[in-house]
């Protein structure tokens, strides 16, 4: 199967509950930045996701609280960089225990340390994050020697017995043959998933590295053609709605962001309001207005973290994409 069985029918079941209640919004993964300390200041990082002070991080309490309140079977502790977090073992274990699966989202440099003091478990996927080959990825990290290590981090955790996947963000400069190569070099070290974003311009953003739409479908159509052959992780309507070939609303409420600021307002990538409490989050934001897209700092964003949710919406509404998407989740 595409993905384990455990998070296939965990997500079943969730959606059956909500919509049995009545929910026709729900999250269905927990962005959790329990700090935002980082040891690296990427060319594609925000600000305050990696200038933390390592003692604002979120308490132990408060990342359960925010896992049992979201209710979302997938939880994917970022950050900041997430092995920093000097209670990153307890607090996989609690959520494993809580029976959520785990995406740790990490640059690397520290999983030597994790792996000294965790064990393997089928709810816990490792995400190391590689913009590219070696010289591309040392450059978007601003350090050289990060690909070395991420390399051979992946290397160890699969000879450890974890699920190692990745994480990659394609940027205005990001040539696809690099990505191409990359993907044929991960294949070989047997990596669980592939996973590839669009680093996408906003307001906030001053830089040039990040992509326009049309930029984004340009690159995606090839990103769409090497799913054909890799492990991609994307699902194959998303991977058409981020090439052009289809349309989507936003489900912004579907990955909900917990941040020591507070609950994100209204997703992952922009902050326009933090909320203190669960309930001023769920129902102070104006889920109405972010899902139509309208929004400036929306025009280009065509993210899997607002649309594979959306996907998985709109499928019911299509019988020929539920048999494509089931084919797809049967697939090795």
């Amino acid at each position: 199967m595409r993905f384990p069985l455990h998070i296939t029918t965990d997500m079943i079941k969730w959606q059956l509950k909500n919509k049995l209640n009545g929910q026709s919004r729900y999250p269905v993964v927990l962005m959790l930045e329990p700090l935002y300390t980082c040891n690296l200041a990427c060319v594609g990082c925000t600000p305050e996701r990696h200038q933390g002070d390592l003692k604002d991080r979120l308490s132990l309490d408060q990342c359960f609280e925010a896992v049992d309140q979201s209710g979302a079977p997938v939880v994917s502790i970022c950050g900041g960089e997430p092995t920093v977090y000097p209670e990153l073992p307890e607090l996989i274990e609690g959520i494993i225990d809580r029976k959520r699966h785990i995406y740790l989202c990490t640059n690397g440099i520290l999983l030597e340390r994790f792996y000294a003091k965790g064990k393997p478990h089928k709810r816990l996927s490792i995400n190391v994050h590689l913009d590219g080959m070696r010289d591309t990825h040392d450059f978007v990290c601003d350090k050289p020697g990060v690909f070395d290590t991420a390399v051979e981090m992946i290397k160890r955790g699969k000879q450890l017995g974890y699920s190692m996947c990745t994480n990659t963000t394609v940027f205005r400069e990001t040539s696809m043959e690099e990505i191409e190569e990359m993907c044929e070099m991960l294949t070989g070290l047997g990596v669980d998933g592939i996973m590839i974003s669009p680093g996408y311009h906003y307001q906030a953003l001053e830089t040039n590295h990040f992509l326009y739409r049309d930029e984004i479908h340009q690159k995606f159509k090839h990103v769409l053609k090497l799913s054909e052959r890799y492990k991609i992780s994307l699902t194959p309507l998303f991977l058409e709605f981020a090439a052009g070939e289809r349309d989507y609303p936003c489900t912004p409420w579907g990955n909900v962001t917990r941040t020591p600021f507070g609950w994100k307002d209204p997703c992952y990538l922009i902050g326009k309001k933090y909320f203190k409490t669960w309930d001023e989050f769920w129902n102070g934001v104006d889920w109405d207005y972010w899902e139509k897209r309208e929004d400036a700092l929306c025009q280009n964003c065509l993210m899997h973290s607002g649309f594979e949710a959306s996907v998985m919406r709109k499928l019911p509404e299509s019988p020929q994409d539920m048999l494509r998407m089931a084919k797809w989740m049967m697939a090795a």
